[in-house]
């Protein structure tokens, strides 16, 4: 069954985790969204972001011993929403980006479903006391 506000969102995926990059795809394309791209690295995400069209992100905070805090700060510049996902808690965070939404792994696909509607609701409703 598709979530229709989720229909057609294209997604890029930063994990370095294959068999959670998998899953992660599965559950966004049961939710209706189109895997834009995968990267396991701050470099590729980079690239992938420079190059391809994407509605939003899911981002691994601990890429192999590196940060997605880079990734983060790209998606910011170029206004596009993005979540990060943990095994850690919202205090494991960098303290800029703890206001975030977080999903804490592991997670259910309703929960993956209910975060991406936000921060897409959340861009389409504008910047706010910025």
């Amino acid at each position: 069954m598709t979530n229709q506000p989720l229909s057609g969102q294209r997604v890029l995926i930063v994990e370095d985790e294959m068999m959670i990059a998998m899953m992660l795809e599965d559950m966004l394309s049961q939710l209706g969204c189109t895997v834009a791209a995968m990267a396991a690295n701050p470099a590729s995400a980079l690239a992938i972001i420079e190059s391809q069209p994407i509605d939003a992100a899911v981002l691994d905070v601990n890429l192999d011993g590196q940060t997605s805090y880079g990734v983060a700060a790209a998606l910011e510049e170029r206004g596009i929403p993005f979540l990060f996902s943990t095994g850690y808690g919202a205090l494991a965070l960098d303290e800029r980006y703890r206001r975030r939404r977080l999903l804490q792994k592991p997670f259910r696909q309703e929960d993956l479903g209910k975060a991406l509607s936000a921060i897409l609701a959340e861009r389409a409703a504008g910047p706010q006391g910025i």
